[in-house]
């Protein structure tokens, strides 16, 4: 049976909105990971088939396929393809599904997948062009309504689901934030970080911050439980892994570090927006035959508090087991570029703690969701 592994992982520091990383060009912040990547791994970048970019904002300075342009702004070969691809919060994530699959289906051996967003110079809503049609026509219309369909509002609707008070999803955000700093502190990042721009470690966590300060926030809504201090942060940030075959392994005398277990991909109610990452973890636990029982870490992109707490509560998984460095919340979610990196931190975590199996997901855009299952080597 193929397999594919993962034989190398590497991300920048997450950058705030007004951080170190703000003037860094996007196809700029992408080709440093790329170059690193290859520098670890010791591949021939020529040998690489294709990198597969994860990216959200496709315009400005991520336009134009920011997978080539970064690829080639990093000096690497002029013979190797990128593609970049949009799934939402999950594009990265994506990336690694493509190039494992890739791999997995013998057509290919040597796959980077990669990601990269910029958020403080291609903010949200990019996209959206002032006098071209809106992304939702009649037949959306005629299904939906013209409700609001928004990742805020599904927060709170998911909030309002599963019972949660303010009061809760402050508690979980305090706790991301003190598994962060306590993280940062202890250098749990610094093997998978490539410093950029002056800049080595995660700038978004604050290990200062308490539940006083939280309830001064205003909700993001009247009457709503949301607030910024229970949301992912705007960030800045890029991740590149290289997924390779058995025969590329050999070939290339690469180290294999994890194997990529199970891949799944769901979708869930658009207008809830973010409860994907329920069906896809129990889609891939039941693809893999495993259960929830036998996973050791699990990385849940905290795009907002309900729903890394509303997938445990229906999962049965332990939050003692997930994101036990922190999450979005504390770290920051460059969109594109998260998948990548989460899915980076997940393997180093396994291997600091000797543990097996990982799995990631993340809520995304439009109600669907991946979730991926690794097996440390």
């Amino acid at each position: 049976m193929a397999e594919a592994y993962i034989v190398g992982a590497v991300r920048t520091p997450v950058g705030t909105k007004k951080g170190a990383l703000k003037d860094v060009h996007p196809a700029d912040l992408g080709a440093h990971v790329l170059k690193e990547l290859v520098n670890r791994t010791g591949v021939d970048p020529s040998a690489v088939e294709d990198n597969i970019m994860g990216c959200v904002m496709q315009v400005g300075g991520q336009s134009l396929d920011i997978a080539r342009t970064a690829w080639l702004s990093a000096g690497l070969p002029e013979n190797v393809p990128g593609v970049t691809i949009d799934r939402q919060c999950g594009s990265s994530q994506q990336a690694i599904h493509f190039a494992a699959q890739g791999v997995l289906s013998g057509t290919q051996d040597l796959v980077v997948a990669s990601g990269v967003e910029h958020m403080a110079k291609v903010p949200m809503g990019a996209s959206i062009v002032q006098g071209l049609d809106f992304p939702y026509g009649e037949g959306w219309a005629e299904r939906y309504g013209m409700q609001e369909i928004s990742q805020f509002r599904g927060a709170e609707l998911m909030a309002e689901k599963w019972g949660y008070t303010r009061e809760d999803l402050e508690r979980f955000a305090l706790e991301s934030h003190r598994r962060a700093a306590q993280a940062i502190e202890a250098g749990h990042f610094d093997r998978e970080i490539a410093p950029l721009a002056g800049l080595s470690k995660d700038e978004g966590a604050r290990p200062d911050t308490t539940l006083e300060k939280m309830a001064t926030l205003k909700t993001l809504r009247e009457g709503g439980v949301i607030t910024a201090a229970v949301s992912s942060q705007i960030s800045i940030g890029a991740s590149a892994l290289l997924i390779a075959s058995e025969e590329a392994v050999r070939r290339h005398n690469l180290t294999p570090r994890a194997r990529i277990h199970t891949l799944a991909v769901t979708g869930s109610d658009p207008v809830y927006m973010l409860t994907g990452p329920i069906p896809a973890t129990e889609k891939a636990l039941a693809k893999g035959g495993l259960s929830i029982d036998d996973i050791d870490v699990f990385e849940v992109n905290e795009a907002f508090a309900p729903v890394p707490m509303a997938w445990a509560h229906e999962t049965g998984a332990s939050l003692e087991k997930t994101n036990p460095n922190g999450g979005a919340i504390a770290l920051g979610h460059p969109l594109g570029a998260t998948g990548g990196i989460l899915m980076t931190k997940l393997l180093h975590e396994l291997e600091r703690t000797g543990a097996r199996y990982g799995l990631q997901t993340m809520c995304e855009g439009g109600g669907q969701a991946n979730a991926t299952i690794i097996e440390r080597l």
